[in-house]
């Protein structure tokens, strides 16, 4: 005999926390900077607000900075498996990692508003907005199908553009509106993904 529940996986997402380079406004993208102290205690705010939640599977690049915010978000949650997928990962900024944005600002303002914040140009040997989107957007639609074969919550921690591009996909946001988007390591946005468990005989079998 065979019977449906119907269950909602949750999703969990959220920016890493202030690094040094956030801090003294540095193009960061791939390089590998450290949290600064308020980095890690907004992380630390943020175990708090998840604490009564059900956690089973967190998600973060290779990059130090997300890996402490989401050790430190999920402390307690100590049976968390965590996994590493670097298309989750910062927008690289190519030739411009490294170099002041405040600096590049105050030097050519148009340059810097069209590397900062365009769609679709890319830095000298970077990522634009779009690139990232789409690398984002194959995690976002894996990890679908796995949140609904296994019935499980995940928690994701981004960088401040590839949280943008997840949030356009779960939301159905305009790339305007995207990309007015700005978000912080205290807060957290949840998103619900159905599923479908089948039990046969007693024996639960997720759906395909």
């Amino acid at each position: 005999m065979k019977s449906a529940n119907k269950i909602m996986g949750r999703v969990y997402v959220f920016r890493h926390g202030q690094s040094y380079d956030n801090y003294r406004k540095i193009f960061s993208g791939f390089r590998n900077s450290k949290l600064t102290k308020k980095g890690v205690s907004d992380a630390k705010i943020l175990a708090k607000k998840l604490k009564d939640k059900k956690i089973d599977i967190g998600f973060t690049s290779h990059l130090f900075r997300m890996k402490r915010t989401l050790a430190e978000a999920l402390k307690y949650h100590k049976k968390v498996l965590t996994i590493i997928d670097d298309r989750i990962i910062e927008r690289c900024y190519g030739d411009l990692q490294g170099t002041s944005k405040s600096k590049l600002e105050a030097t050519d303002s148009k340059k810097y508003q069209i590397y900062h914040r365009s769609y679709s140009t890319s830095p000298p040997g970077g990522e634009s907005i779009k690139m990232v989107e789409k690398r984002v957007f194959s995690f976002c639609r894996d990890l679908e199908k796995f949140i609904k074969k296994e019935g499980i919550n995940v928690a994701i921690v981004c960088g401040n553009n590839s949280m943008r591009a997840l949030r356009r996909y779960f939301e159905k946001l305009t790339v305007k509106e995207m990309m007015e988007q700005e978000n912080n390591c205290i807060n957290y946005v949840e998103y619900k993904i159905e599923c479908i468990i089948k039990e046969v005989n007693s024996q639960r079998l997720l759906a395909a």
